[in-house]
């Protein structure tokens, strides 16, 4: 039998990179996949390639994703599973560092979080329970310089992971986090150019020092991370919550 069969997940954030991968092994699993994301045509076409829905959602906007959970509930009658896979990455030194750019980071990695547990738990107690998997980072685990506003964001999605555990226990919704080491996806593009203007490196350097740096000696894939958050909703991991699990090739040890 399949291991997530006869459930429901939301994935925000997945369109592409991570999220997807997640799409992709929760359809494999057994469960109807919602895929919400601001990236409407990619979401359509991951939705399309897996048989699951497109939710069109901006996790700052608390309309949004009431919006988007209430297409789910309504098509699907509930959601048992919820992955807060959205997020952003921007680095700054702190002279550099701007409001906007604060106030944009928190929005999505924080309150995109804590909002959209917000709108899907009462359908879960209606359904006797769930799991949210709530996305941190091995940047939430320590500091890193000139990253100070994204690493507070994943360190606070460790804390609320913790606390809404405690919360939701009684409800049997299980409440774990995954924090990802260095991951090969698109959004590397970007955390590669960033950190080549501030350490002065060509482009791709510091991918592959990265990279080399990981005790198994290589960046992970998307599936390297997929495959834990299969196992983190299923039944298998009934008696965890309040965790967040390094998949990081050993960059982390706690």
């Amino acid at each position: 039998m399949k291991r997530l069969a006869g459930k429901t997940a939301l994935v925000t954030g997945g369109a592409r990179g991570i999220g997807r991968a997640i799409c992709e092994a929760y359809a494999r699993e057994g469960a109807k996949v919602a895929v919400a994301d601001l990236l409407e045509a990619d979401a359509k076409e991951t939705a399309e390639a897996i048989g699951g829905m497109a939710v069109p959602m901006d996790v700052t906007d608390i309309a949004s994703i009431q919006a988007g959970v209430a297409l789910v509930e309504e098509a699907w009658g509930g959601i048992d599973i919820l992955v807060n896979n959205a997020g952003i990455f921007n680095m700054a030194s702190i002279d550099r560092v701007t409001h906007e750019d604060y106030r944009r980071q928190y929005d999505v990695n924080v309150g995109g979080t804590i909002f959209a547990c917000q709108a899907v738990v009462p359908s879960m107690k209606k359904r006797g329970g769930g799991a949210i998997i709530n996305f941190a980072s091995q940047a939430g685990r320590r500091g890193e310089a000139n990253v100070t506003i994204y690493c507070s964001t994943k360190a606070a999605v460790i804390s609320i992971t913790q606390s809404l555990a405690l919360e939701l226990a009684g409800d049997n919704i299980r409440v774990n986090g995954i924090a990802p080491g260095v991951i090969d996806t698109p959004m590397w593009k970007h955390v590669d150019s960033q950190f080549a203007e501030y350490e002065n490196k060509p482009i791709g350097q510091k991918k592959r020092e990265v990279g080399e740096a990981v005790p198994l000696g290589r960046m992970g894939d998307p599936v390297d991370v997929a495959d834990p958050c299969v196992f983190l909703a299923s039944d298998e991991a009934r008696y965890i919550t309040a965790q967040t699990l390094n998949v990081d090739g050993g960059n982390w040890m706690s």
